[in-house]
């Protein structure tokens, strides 16, 4: 047994022990489709010509098998077997020894390897993707290219690549399936796959929650359902594809879209008290490593085997997530007014996902697109001021999946809920502690930028000339810089620099400006700040055009600690209107 209690059984083992005539391996319907290039067929080719002429042993990595239940005994097969991991490396393998074979006219010694010698079927079954082009290349009779349509096929690529650049003279049948060796591991029907691939990490790149979900969902006998629930969303175009994989940074780990949806969708469940979840399955339930695994253990363990449970709904969250949560947002203009525009800079500019899981829950749940509009205005005014207080993230998870459980869909039982958190680690900042923050919080950049762009977006009047940018089109600038010495007035004392040091770092003193002011601008004297160095070298006044929240700081001939102080109180009162409770 490997360590956390798997039946994983490995050893050494050809390519003949493999294939024995009674297993039927399957690669999952669903598993990534064939990636290998002319680098790494020509890699293997060298391999083979090498391992025949100095006949030593050739390692060529790890298969990992997992148990795919007892076939119907009308099957030509005893055994059936999921391909975990591997798929690479064994197709290539079988597509070099079918052009082997075809070249030294050996075409029968391929199939009574490779095929059941009753129905003639192949004993490796490929998945949705690649299964047409293989079963193609395995039904060629002499070594010619493929110039057909599946010619785009990577799968033919290979065989077209062996067939122009095999020489049977550097080769030989017996020796290669007789010295290439992989390490073969058997799990059982039971184990997770999940936790094992990640922990060899054999391919370099882990499984996706996804495509581990679509495999365990959907296979070759529930076709239908594919095409019905999970294409029409999740594979109908190239754009959808690129909605879901877009890479989000949650925390410290970085996650396709697709598995922050999946995610979400399941806590939907696991939230919902009719099933009644245990304590320790809810634990359990909340890892994002195990998800996969935790689908499977719910439906089992709380809708009676039923996947359907789950597949009824997910066609409609998943869409109702895609108009939802808009990452690019971030590039474009938002409305002034609180919307799901605002709250999507707020968990994808400023990283809150944590807020995900309970925004489906209130898309799903609210009509009234006014209601749902004063619940999104809530959730922004409680994250900023806990942002501008620095205020700690640690209880997000837990307190916004207590309000899916207890169903909080109105903006009155939303207030109600935040303001008895008084006195906790999740309460509310006050006006009091809002304005001290304003005042003395020295925020990260990302932070610092949101902050002053909300605030922005919402002041800005209607009819304004410039346009507001995207939040990722601009940068934080300190109207003071931090290299303050080399060309600004020097202080009294040292303890009067220490004192300014802090202060430049605070609210008060950053600004957000479309463009990055040039090096020589951006820790000049304030006149020259603000005026610049000619056309090529702009200043302030011309980068922050436009920008309401700078306008006044650019009519002052001087720029020190108390006009720090007075721009802070300033920002708090707009803070304090914007994000009022």
């Amino acid at each position: 047994k490997a360590a956390g209690g798997f039946s994983m059984n490995a050893h050494k083992a050809t390519i003949t022990s493999i294939f024995d005539g009674t297993t039927l391996i399957e690669i999952p319907f669903f598993q990534r489709s064939y990636v290998w290039d002319k680098y790494l067929w020509e890699r293997f080719l060298n391999d083979m010509e090498f391992t025949v002429k100095t006949k030593s042993p050739h390692f060529l990595g790890t298969l990992i098998f997992k148990d795919n239940g007892t076939p119907k005994s009308s099957e030509p097969y005893s055994t059936q077997l999921l391909l975990i991991d591997g798929q690479q490396r064994l197709t290539t393998y079988l597509i070099f020894l079918k052009v082997l074979c075809l070249k030294l006219g050996q075409s029968l010694t391929f199939d009574s390897h490779y095929r059941f010698p009753d129905t003639n079927d192949l004993s490796l079954q490929h998945g949705k993707n690649d299964r047409p082009a293989f079963e193609k290349v395995m039904g060629m009779t002499a070594p010619v290219s493929i110039t057909d349509d599946f010619s785009k096929s990577r799968v033919v690529q290979a065989y077209n690549f062996f067939v122009e650049s095999l020489d049977t003279s550097k080769l030989n049948y017996t020796t290669i399936v007789g010295k290439t060796h992989f390490v073969r591991i058997d799990l059982d029907a039971n184990d997770d796959e999940q936790q094992i691939f990640d922990s060899l990490n054999s391919l370099g790149v882990s499984l996706t929650t996804s495509e581990l979900l679509k495999n365990y969902f959907f296979s070759r006998n529930n076709l239908t359902d594919y095409q019905t629930i999970w294409e029409p969303v999740f594979d109908n175009s190239v754009a959808t594809k690129e909605y879901w994989d877009t890479i989000i940074e949650t925390g410290r780990i970085r996650r396709p879209l697709i598995d922050i949806f999946f995610d979400a969708y399941f806590q939907l469940f696991i939230q919902n008290k009719k099933y009644s979840i245990s304590t320790e399955d809810k634990l359990i339930y909340a890892r994002t490593d195990r998800l996969s695994n935790s689908y499977q253990s719910f439906v089992d363990n709380y809708c009676g085997g039923s996947k359907q449970i789950i597949l009824s709904s997910l066609r409609e969250y998943a869409k109702l997530f895609r108009k939802t949560f808009q990452p690019d947002i971030c590039d474009t203009t938002i409305p002034s007014t609180f919307g799901i525009e605002r709250l999507n800079v707020v968990i994808f500019g400023l990283k809150t996902t944590t807020l995900i899981p309970y925004v489906l829950y209130l898309a799903k749940n609210i009509s009234d697109t006014t209601a749902l509009n004063k619940m999104y205005g809530i959730l922004e005014s409680y994250v900023m001021r806990r942002i501008v207080t620095r205020a700690s993230t640690t209880n997000y998870t837990k307190l916004f999946l207590s309000f899916i459980a207890n169903e909080i869909l109105t903006p009155q039982d939303l207030r109600d809920r935040l303001q008895v958190l008084g006195g906790t680690n999740s309460s509310i900042p006050d006006d009091t502690e809002l304005r001290d923050g304003f005042e003395h919080s020295k925020l990260m950049n990302l932070y610092s930028k949101g902050v002053l762009y909300l605030i922005e977006s919402h002041i800005r009047p209607a009819q304004s000339a410039v346009v507001l940018h995207g939040f990722n089109n601009y940068s934080l600038e300190h109207l003071m810089p931090k290299k303050w010495r080399n060309n600004w007035p020097a202080c009294p004392t040292p303890l009067d620099a220490e004192k300014r040091d802090s202060i430049l770092l605070t609210l008060g003193n950053l600004a957000i400006i479309p463009q990055s002011l040039n090096a020589s601008i951006r820790d000049s004297d304030w006149s020259t700040k603000k005026a610049g160095k000619g056309q090529e070298k702009p200043g302030l006044t011309l980068c922050a055009s436009g920008l309401s929240t700078l306008q006044d700081a650019l009519t002052k001939t001087d720029w020190n600690e108390s006009e720090i102080q007075t721009r802070a109180l300033w920002l708090y009162k707009q803070a304090q209107s914007l994000w009022k409770f």
